[in-house]
């Protein structure tokens, strides 16, 4: 079933709320190391603070038609979330659930005819406004469980996972990469990552396959008992 919009803004909101609330049971720990290679949980915070001011400026380009890119330039990015991961951690809390509030509020405030204006995202993607939601969901959600601080995928919606499925095959199925077919054990769904040679079978509940293609499960396994093929980077 495609996602909707009324479920992307669920899902951001739900993603939102285990964010606060795995940051904010870890706020003496942010120099701890994350689930992601080089970043402390502190680089991962600030990283979804970031995001939400900058899908922000896109609210105030659906909101006003005024063209307000979400960064500067890729430098202007990455000094954000350096500058961040440094402030004490209650700042640091107190910056990613304002920001967090920011967004919640201009999204709110959206008419019908202002979600319908194209933005364009920071990959060079022009989209309908209508997509923010479902991008901060992807943050909020996956980052979650990146924080490390006992979240995982089997905590995240079970339709939030298969979109993300969805989303994550589409991206990969224009890389090159080897030719797998995923199936959720739990729900039946399935997806083709395509490449070349035979197609290896690899069949897992859908929160480890949805791990797995994100680049955050490197332990499921074929039925055979061999490790799933290795996947390159997913964004």
């Amino acid at each position: 079933m495609a996602r909707t919009f009324e479920d992307a803004r669920a899902w951001a909101s739900a993603g939102t709320g285990l964010m606060l609330k795995a940051a904010e049971a870890d706020d003496t720990g942010f120099a701890a190391p994350s689930a992601l290679p080089g970043w402390s949980r502190a680089h991962v915070a600030a990283h979804v603070a970031a995001n939400a001011e900058a899908l922000c400026n896109l609210v105030h380009w659906a909101a006003t038609g005024e063209r307000t890119p979400m960064y500067a330039s890729p430098e202007e990015r990455a000094a954000g979330i350096e500058r961040g991961r440094k402030l004490p951690a209650a700042e640091l809390t107190a910056w990613l659930r304002a920001s967090a509030e920011r967004l919640d509020a201009g999204m709110a405030a959206l008419t019908d005819g202002q979600w319908q204006r194209e933005v364009v995202t920071a990959q060079g993607r022009t989209v309908p406004a209508t997509e923010l939601p479902w991008m901060r969901s992807r943050e909020v959600c996956v980052h979650a469980v990146d924080l490390a601080t006992g979240v995982t995928f089997a905590d995240l919606p079970a339709g939030f996972l298969a979109a993300l499925c969805d989303d994550v095959v589409a991206k990969r199925a224009a890389a090159p990469g080897p030719a797998v077919h995923l199936t959720a054990s739990d729900t039946g769904a399935g997806w083709e990552l395509p490449g070349e040679g035979e197609p290896t079978r690899v069949t897992g509940e859908l929160h480890r396959i949805t791990a797995y293609l994100t680049g955050r499960d490197t332990d499921l396994r074929t039925a055979g008992g061999a490790p799933a093929p290795e996947l390159g980077p997913w964004l």
